[in-house]
């Protein structure tokens, strides 16, 4: 059966999260000390990353949180945090080579979703602010699904939402335990995206080689 539908992981897969994450944390660090904040720059980086593990990325006042530590509650240093952070994400919100070439000839063929872990407000955020939002078809969350990948119930749920069976699917992201085998226990295609080189067919280490991958399946 040919395919019909390619679906996304978004982090780590269209974009370089991890060190946009890293470098927006450490500017934000860094502001929050220039304005005020006496304390030391790797402790304070430390300190933050366990109060974002403990309340996951989407919580709202993780630099209250941070400054309560200290003994303090400053809404310059608290605002000099967030703008720096929201600033440098901005900076290195950029789709990963071959991302933005692979979706324009992809959208030819295929219907393209997204499958994401998240809130679903924020993964559209990420999609325009890549400006990738016009190439999908859906996006499918944990939020909306009320389940996280690798649960099979949120790869159903997207398949259903473009109408496609999993065999006419291809599933592609960055997180083997997470994209791969939790597609592949539906019955759909994979294909994991990795740095390494690739070891196997389903394996891939460069965006813009997705297109052959996907001619030979069909």
């Amino acid at each position: 059966m040919p395919v019909k539908a390619v679906f996304f992981d978004i982090d780590n897969t269209l974009y370089d999260s991890a060190t946009l994450s890293k470098m927006a944390r450490r500017n934000s660090v860094l502001a929050m000390i220039d304005s005020g904040l006496d304390q030391p720059m790797e402790t304070v980086l430390g300190d933050l990353d366990q109060i974002i593990e403990k309340h996951g990325s989407n919580y709202r006042w993780h630099y209250d949180e941070l400054l309560k530590l200290y003994g303090m509650c400053d809404a310059k240093i608290i605002a000099s945090g967030v703008v720096a952070y929201e600033h440098t994400k901005n900076a290195y919100l950029k789709p990963l080579a071959g991302v933005v070439p692979t979706l324009i000839e992809l959208k030819k063929y295929y219907l393209i979703g997204a499958i994401s872990n998240g809130l679903t407000l924020k993964q559209w955020e990420k999609l325009v602010g890549l400006r990738l939002h016009h190439f999908f078809d859906s996006v499918v969350t944990s939020e909306g699904c009320g389940c996280e990948k690798p649960a099979s119930e949120i790869f159903l749920a997207a398949l259903t939402d473009l109408d496609v069976k999993p065999g006419d699917a291809v599933m592609v992201g960055d997180k083997y335990d997470v994209d791969i085998k939790g597609a592949q226990n539906v019955g759909m295609h994979a294909l994991w995206l990795r740095k390494e080189a690739p070891k196997n067919s389903n394996e891939i280490n460069r965006f813009s080689d997705l297109i052959k991958v996907l001619k030979g399946l069909e």
